[in-house]
């Protein structure tokens, strides 16, 4: 998977990777589910973090020396890994290597007769980073489920339907950008593909005639 980058595309790479058995997708402009999948995990790692940067979390530890958040976030991960995800149903750890790893806690002796403070201290901090990661990523599943159902309601086309085109992403249109306008159009619709494509008597210069658009 790669962007259309003069470093990637020449002629050069493509025959190295065709000697190489291996096949190269190049992706297209303004369609990011080319390479969704990298492109979601980016995102969401992005605001996990920002959400549990917010909390300001630090501590000391025995000597006086004070420890940032940056020093917790293997708990983000750990947290991360061990919670089911709505896509899979599973774990990202159980996914990946096929079981769920014990954590410290599943170890630690209850029964012990005297405790280190500063090790007693750490634990609650540490429990602490970890229960603010899982808090973080609760938060964002509900975030990111309220902001899909309300931005991705899928049209209801039908073939014969006049449907207006944004110009936003063609830029083989005369005139400044923000003096253009918005849409463009009615177009007829003559052919569903699918739920979010379909073919258009689009007589337009820019546009040519019959296309697929999404």
């Amino acid at each position: 998977m790669s962007d259309r980058d003069p470093k990637s595309s020449p002629d050069f790479w493509t025959n190295l990777y065709d000697m190489l058995g291996t096949k190269l997708a190049f992706s297209t402009a303004y369609h990011p589910q080319t390479d969704g999948l990298a492109e979601r995990m980016i995102q969401t790692m992005e605001e996990i973090l920002r959400r549990f940067c917010a909390y300001g979390m630090e501590y000391k530890d025995h000597e006086g020396y004070t420890h940032d958040w940056f020093t917790l976030l293997p708990a983000v991960q750990l947290a991360y890994n061990t919670i089911q995800h709505s896509a899979t149903g599973k774990t990202p750890a159980l996914v990946e290597k096929g079981w769920n790893p014990l954590l410290p806690v599943d170890h630690l002796k209850k029964n012990l007769l005297t405790i280190h403070p500063t090790a007693k201290y750490f634990h609650e901090i540490w429990k602490g980073a970890c229960d603010t990661a899982a808090k973080c990523i609760a938060e964002l599943k509900e975030y990111n489920k309220e902001m899909w159902d309300k931005s991705h309601m899928e049209p209801d086309f039908k073939e014969r339907d006049q449907v207006l085109m944004s110009t936003l992403n063609f830029n083989n249109l005369k005139g400044r950008k923000n003096m253009r306008d918005s849409f463009v159009g009615p177009f007829t619709i003559i052919k569903l593909i699918g739920k979010m494509q379909w073919k258009s008597n689009s007589q337009s210069s820019f546009l040519g005639n019959t296309q697929s658009f999404q």
